[in-house]
């Protein structure tokens, strides 16, 4: 009896969570791709250590390769680098090639800073 109480309590809080999305940021890259290298170069090493990285965790892609299974890209990607950010696997917004380190962070910033609160990203933390 002690023990379905526990389980039906542990039901109760985790229903009363809230339930936030599932948010992901692609990266569509390709070998031999001198502009992915550079990113990798540049941020690859740092960029799941960062909060941008903790709150949209990287994806790496094939360009090659069909959206892996759950996900949806508005259009297939054209270019190597593209960055996609997923909300629930849904595209939300991209940046389509490498700018250099400063313009990628500050892009991705402010995709970020638009995602709904309710995908416990930047504007719901």
């Amino acid at each position: 009896m002690r023990n379905l109480k526990v389980i039906i309590l542990l039901l109760i809080t985790t229903l009363a969570l809230p339930a936030f999305a599932e948010v992901r940021l692609v990266m569509v890259e390709e070998e031999g791709c001198p502009w992915c290298a550079r990113w990798n170069a540049e941020v690859g090493d740092v960029y799941a250590n960062t909060q941008e990285g903790q709150i949209a965790p990287l994806l790496r892609h094939d360009i090659r390769l069909p959206a892996p299974e759950g996900v949806t890209f508005s259009s297939p990607p054209q270019y190597t680098p593209t960055f996609i950010l997923l909300v629930d696997g849904i595209e939300v917004n991209r940046i389509e090639g490498y700018p250099g380190e400063a313009f990628f962070w500050g892009l991705l910033g402010l995709m970020l800073a638009d995602l709904p609160e309710s995908t416990g990203g930047a504007s719901g933390s």
